[in-house]
């Protein structure tokens, strides 16, 4: 990785003195039409990024960390931005938090912002497909923001390869889906579904794995796994469960249901009352997240708690106080099982 370009970097390739570098980027003071040309092809060949705070007066002017995510309106999502802001608060920085709704450009244009910006960290939340463009372009973030004298916070993110200069701030995704799992099981449960995740998703496909693997754990045979994505949220949740329903004629052969997350599990529940099945003395149901709303619904709902505000702070605190040591650095935080009234033992024989 380079060293960072100075202005005094494109005063030189320009031709020009540094004074006129300052006023051309400024653009409030009259200059040539030669000297802005000259000056703004050499910013763009040595691919210059103005620092907004060295052009503010010393002393003001307030530090910022960015944290981009899919949306402002998830549990979780929301739980990791009130982190973030409450530490970078304690550090006297001020918090940005923008939604890329999963596109690409918009993530790319909001992350070149934050560079030109100055933002000391942008930490980027949740899932994503995980293949060679997304690898390519975390890579490409993580050296772009590095040179710019900030840095990447991948938060329940994929990281690319060991080399890439990235923060990573992760929360054990497989193993609260194995202790989910291993909990309708030690409660005699055998046939269980797993319902409402996005096949592709890496959030989603870590949470399979977890199931799949418990049931290896405790010898059922990966042929009795039910296993039926469609997507995240109460909308996918209430489409998998009917269609599930719909194939048995509303008489299931599994006992419990594993839901992707929360909204998904509100979801089931409602659609396996429509059914005519009580929850949990018909079939035991199951979340993940533990959001506000698996505490609110009837019956309570037992589900994996991630720790979304934590993982939140803790990419801030990293970020703003951790070693500068080149490279990347993972930190990889716990899950554990909140235990409500939504699962009952299998008596089925």
């Amino acid at each position: 990785m380079g060293e960072r370009v100075t202005i005094r970097d494109v005063a030189a390739r320009a031709g020009v003195s540094v004074a006129t570098v300052s006023r051309v980027l400024a653009g409030n003071y009259p200059t040539s039409a030669a000297s802005r040309a000259k000056v703004q092809r050499a910013a763009k060949d040595l691919d210059y990024v103005v620092n907004a705070h060295a052009r503010a007066l010393a002393g003001a002017g307030r530090k910022t960390i960015a944290v981009l995510m899919f949306d402002v309106v998830s549990s979780f999502y929301a739980a990791v931005a009130q982190g973030v802001e409450m530490e970078a608060a304690q550090h006297n920085r001020l918090t940005l938090v923008c939604s890329t709704g999963g596109d690409a450009a918009r993530e790319l244009a909001l992350v070149q912002m934050m560079r030109e910006q100055a933002a000391e960290a942008v930490v980027l939340v949740g899932g994503v497909i995980e293949d060679d463009e997304y690898r390519e372009r975390m890579a490409h973030y993580a050296e772009a923001l590095a040179a710019a004298g900030s840095r990447l916070v991948l938060c329940g993110r994929p990281a690319p390869a060991p080399d890439v200069p990235a923060l990573v701030v992760e929360y054990d995704n497989g193993a609260g889906a194995h202790a989910i799992t291993s909990h309708l099981l030690g409660a005699g449960h055998r046939k269980i579904a797993m319902i409402g995740y996005q096949p592709g998703n890496t959030t989603g496909e870590d949470r399979v794995t977890g199931y799949l693997r418990a049931l290896d754990d405790h010898g059922v045979p990966r042929s009795d796994a039910i296993l039926h994505g469609v997507g995240f949220g109460q909308q996918h949740g209430y489409e998998a469960m009917r269609d599930l329903l719909d194939k048995c004629d509303g008489k299931p052969d599994f006992t419990a249901v594993f839901a992707g997350d929360d909204r998904v599990a509100a979801a089931a529940i409602r659609v396996l009352a429509e059914y005519g099945l009580r929850v949990p003395e018909d079939i035991s149901v199951v979340g993940y997240n533990d959001d506000p709303v698996a505490a609110d619904i009837t019956p309570g709902l037992t589900t994996v708690h991630i720790p979304g505000e934590e993982m939140g702070r803790t990419a801030v605190r990293l970020a703003l106080t951790g070693t500068s040591r080149p490279g990347q650095q993972r930190h990889l935080l716990g899950t554990h099982i909140v235990i409500r009234d939504s699962v009952r033992p299998n008596r089925t024989p």
